[in-house]
């Protein structure tokens, strides 16, 4: 299983930008994709979680109304659309899938067992 993230980059306070996450390897059903950041001396902190199969869709209370996360199946592809972007925002973006996650357990970084290398995210304010 590989993830591959991208879409990070450095903009101003207010602004937007669309993060992707590209999985590979199997087939994803039955699998959970989520969305972490992480800022130097912290813990990975959860952002956003999709089920493959289904839909079904988590947030951090911190983010929900501005982030939103999507799947397209076609292209193998989880994104994560994040709006109004805050200094606090700043941090390395990983996307994580993992296998049979039961919902009270997605936002856990633990429940994952494969990470991508994480894209960087800059909001200046």
């Amino acid at each position: 299983v590989q993830l591959q993230a991208s879409g990070g980059g450095s903009v101003q306070s207010g602004a937007s930008l669309r993060l992707s996450c590209v999985v590979s390897g199997r087939t994803f059903s039955g699998y959970t994709i989520g969305w972490f950041r992480q800022t130097p001396g912290k813990e990975r902190e959860f952002e956003a979680s999709i089920r493959w199969s289904g839909g079904t869709i988590a947030y951090a209370d911190s983010v929900k109304g501005r982030f939103t996360i999507s799947r397209d199946i076609a292209k193998n592809t989880v994104y994560l659309e994040m709006k109004n972007l805050k200094a606090e925002d700043t941090a390395l973006y990983y996307c994580a899938t993992g296998y049979g996650i039961i919902l009270s357990a997605q936002r856990g970084a633990a429940a994952y067992d494969y990470w991508g290398q994480g894209t960087l995210v800059t909001v200046s304010s």
